[in-house]
């Protein structure tokens, strides 16, 4: 929840945190500024040199998880330049959180032109949403679970955001799965690690079979 003094305004389909008048800022790990590059770095780079991993399958598995989710309330951590846009059904009620300004302005764009009639985006933290709490059926986060600096504070946030048996399904590096040593930014945590964080705050945790590079998949339902 907000803190005291903060308040929610909306610019340009946006909304920020402000702060005794200002707006709330955060540093993401690619400046605002370079945000264009955002998709051919993942594409060209961070996929087949760090993850040793197919984007193609990593999409696949995304679309198949997704499109059975119709009419639902989609909370999304870290949106990126808004892919999910193109795989998500538009029907649903998707709201995307970000600590990149211009990545959430190339998302906004992204689900427009993707026809979705009902999402909202916010310049926020994960580990402090400006949401009311059980509000959500599902929550996602792709490749960005290891960029929190609270992972404890974030899955507590998620517990509190997601509706009883809410599911949230991620895709993550881990280190176990990382066989040439790559230099992966941020915390990596084991699955075994992962798993336990998850069962603390009462999710029931499933690990997808699927196998592509140093990615785990897996889910946590709310119970």
């Amino acid at each position: 929840m907000t803190g005291n003094h903060q308040e929610i305004i909306e610019y340009k389909g946006i909304f920020y945190l402000q702060e005794n008048g200002k707006k709330v800022k955060f540093k993401p790990w690619l400046g605002d500024l370079f945000s264009f590059l955002y998709d051919p770095i993942m594409e060209k780079s961070i996929f087949p040199k760090k993850f040793q991993a197919s984007m193609e399958t990593h999409i696949q598995f995304l679309q198949n998880q997704y499109s059975d989710f119709h009419d639902k309330s989609v909370l999304e951590l870290a949106v990126g330049s808004g892919s999910t846009s193109e795989l998500l059904p538009a029907d649903n009620s998707y709201t995307g959180i970000d600590i990149s300004e211009g990545l959430l302005k190339k998302a906004r764009k992204k689900f427009l032109e993707a026809g979705f009639q009902n999402f909202q985006l916010y310049l926020c933290g994960a580990e402090e949403i400006p949401l009311k709490e059980n509000i959500f059926e599902v929550c996602i986060c792709n490749l960005s679970l290891n960029f929190f600096p609270d992972l404890g504070k974030v899955i507590q946030e998620m517990k509190r955001l997601l509706k009883q048996q809410g599911v949230f399904i991620c895709s993550v590096p881990v280190p176990e799965r990382n066989h040439k040593k790559s230099v992966i930014r941020g915390n990596l945590y084991t699955e075994k690690e992962l798993k336990e964080l998850l069962e603390k705050y009462s999710f029931q945790y499933k690990s997808f079979e699927i196998q592509n590079g140093a990615l785990l998949y897996f889910q946590g339902e709310s119970i």
